[in-house]
């Protein structure tokens, strides 16, 4: 890769991050507001580095090395900056598994926001499509229907990924929807400071998946993805 394109690169993904990072400090923030100063204190500490960093940092490493299991545990994450011709080739062959999978995800993620979320509206034509679950599903269907039957023809495992990106999207979502729902509920209620601690780490966890899959439609270089989501 060239100079440029490795900083494009991780300038996208530190901008992916950034953005979709910001309902996961908005629901930190609401019940961190409501837990005592000592627990508060670990989870700002301890808390983000395990749920956040370890995260970010493992599951990248985990994806490569189950998409190219014959490179080895420490070899999936060496390849793409070690030189070695039989690694990078391998990798390369399961690049469009990868990348299929992280462009779904964050296609959907487009969509999802374009017709569902709660947002200030910038074009009139968004108020008449604003909260259609009907157009939001429909297109989607269509866009997937479509990328199988090119993916059929040009590389018939690109489907798996395109099912995986499409999976890991509609159950972080659910779960990011639950998530709402119960930061409501333990905002206003005397819950325990372990509990809320717990439901923390879990929540940063999910959110912390989004960047990383998301982060395969950028590229699939491992140090490229840890510099640019850390």
């Amino acid at each position: 890769m060239s100079a440029f394109s490795i900083i494009l690169t991780i300038f996208g993904l530190c901008l992916f991050e950034a953005v979709s990072s910001i309902d996961n400090a908005i629901i930190n923030a609401e019940i961190l507001s409501g837990i005592g100063q000592r627990a508060r204190r670990w989870f700002l500490t301890w808390g983000i580095l395990l749920a956040v960093f370890v995260v970010r940092g493992f599951l990248p490493w985990v994806i490569v090395w189950s998409t190219v299991p014959q490179l080895g545990f420490w070899g999936a994450f060496t390849a793409t900056f070690s030189g070695n011709a039989h690694a990078i080739a391998a990798i390369e062959k399961s690049s469009p598994l990868l990348l299929i999978g992280g462009g779904v995800f964050l296609v959907l993620l487009f969509f999802n926001w374009l017709f569902l979320e709660e947002k200030h509206f910038g074009l009139r034509i968004e108020k008449l499509i604003y909260g259609s679950r009907f157009l939001f599903y429909a297109v989607v269907i269509a866009l997937l229907s479509v990328i199988v039957w090119f993916a059929l023809q040009k590389y018939p495992l690109m489907v798996l990924g395109l099912v995986a990106g499409s999976c890991i999207f509609f159950i972080s979502h659910a779960f990011k929807r639950r998530a709402e729902q119960k930061e409501r509920e333990l905002s206003s209620s005397s819950a325990s400071d372990i509990s809320k601690l717990l439901y923390l780490e879990v929540i940063d966890a999910t959110f912390s998946m989004d960047g990383v899959f998301g982060a395969f439609a950028f590229t699939f270089s491992l140090p490229l993805i840890l510099v640019g989501n850390g």
